[in-house]
């Protein structure tokens, strides 16, 4: 607005006629965030709730689904000296807490990863480490040797040939273009991450301005503005008229001035459905039905429940059988080879295909009683 005026008002002490003026603003490219781990969990999980509700309900989902031990014949055990200790990694933390923060990691930065501190030939604790302080140091072909992990000024390097197990387990999800460190979804989602940001703070902006959005003063055929009309006029519009506390306000304009809006309105905008767009590309990142994180719009499931089935199965029990997998072959040595297994018998969002796999299991007549129970996993 103040360049608009300064140009109504042409040069100090004079007085000259104004005629038309055309400004062509040939729309600029997009200005991304930048990219890397700290920038990506600053403006997504400790900026945006659609980002850190997403993440957070994966992680807990998966977090919560009992872990079980597989016997070489097929039983399942539920005590196991394997389960004690991802129990009680370390004294720090719980099991389900330790759990969590694994998946909150993988999915941030599309890197976890888990330290084992050895004392003789066990397992004494499980730590997660952050993803940003660690740095992979390779062979003379290209393949990881060891890992440097970086903090306090100090670094430490975790090595991967230590018995009974490496000292260090590294997650990654798949990344096409790196050999080292995977790709996470929170990465993916970055455009969605600066468009709904950027919605948000347009949003508080236009607030503060009284919800009246940029505008320019055109003289029409009255006199031009003196330079001390000029500056009186500039006073009383940043005094009186600028700001949410002087909303409301009627601007009164004379001298042949006319107010002209420069900017469009949030409906012109279709405020609302760009930031539901947004919400949506973020929640689909993250597999996650946007119902489930509370956004409007396209609904594809019927209802909640619907929805919560196809968050277990399209993302919640893929990424546990493959965290679990991995730590399975990470700590099985040792445990006297003990295989882990996620039960997911008691998870009662999947208790309709649970039953639906028991009944037709059942009326297989031609499957004895020892295979009916291999298949069952009972």
């Amino acid at each position: 607005m103040v360049n608009w005026l300064n140009r109504l008002a042409g040069g100090a002490g004079e007085q000259k006629s104004t005629g038309a003026v055309t400004t062509l603003a040939p729309l600029s490219g997009p200005h991304w965030s930048r990219r890397g781990y700290q920038s990506l969990v600053q403006l997504g999980f400790m900026r945006n709730p659609v980002a850190y509700r997403a993440i957070r309900l994966v992680a807990e989902t998966a977090a919560s689904v009992p872990l079980a031990v597989e016997e070489r014949g097929g039983g399942r055990l539920n005590r196991h000296p394997l389960l004690d200790r991802l129990a009680r990694p370390n004294v720090r933390q719980s099991g389900g807490e330790w759990l969590e923060t694994l998946f909150c990691h993988l999915l941030t930065s599309g890197n976890a990863y888990a330290r084992a501190s050895l004392v003789g030939d066990g397992v004494a604790e499980l730590q997660v480490l952050r993803p940003d302080r660690m740095r992979v140091l390779p062979d003379a072909v290209g393949y990881p040797r060891a890992y440097e992990y970086a903090a306090g000024g100090r670094a430490l390097e975790l090595r991967l040939d230590t018995k009974p197990v490496p000292e260090l387990l590294h997650l990654g999800l798949f990344h096409p273009l790196d050999d080292h460190y995977g790709f996470a979804p929170l990465e993916a989602a970055a455009e969605a991450l600066d468009i709904h940001n950027a919605a948000s703070g347009w949003n508080k902006a236009l607030l503060d301005n009284a919800a009246r959005p940029s505008g320019a003063l055109i003289a029409g055929g009255g006199q031009p503005l003196t330079d001390t009309q000029f500056r009186r006029l500039k006073g009383e519009l940043e005094s009186n008229f600028q700001g949410a506390q002087n909303a409301g306000r009627p601007l009164v304009l004379d001298g042949g001035l006319e107010w002209k809006p420069m900017a469009l309105t949030p409906a012109e905008m279709d405020f609302l459905g760009l930031k539901e767009a947004a919400a949506r590309d973020i929640a689909l990142a993250f597999g996650v039905p946007p119902q489930l994180l509370g956004i409007p719009g396209d609904n594809t499931y019927a209802s909640l429940a619907e929805a919560n089935k196809a968050l277990w199965r399209h993302t919640i029990v893929p990424l546990v059988k493959r965290v679990v997998d991995d730590l399975s072959f990470w700590l099985s040595p040792a445990f006297e080879g003990a295989r882990l297994v996620p039960d997911f018998e008691h998870v009662e969002a999947l208790s309709e295909d649970r039953a639906a796999l028991w009944a037709r299991v059942s009326a297989a007549d031609f499957l004895s009683d020892e295979e009916k129970r291999a298949m069952l996993g009972v």
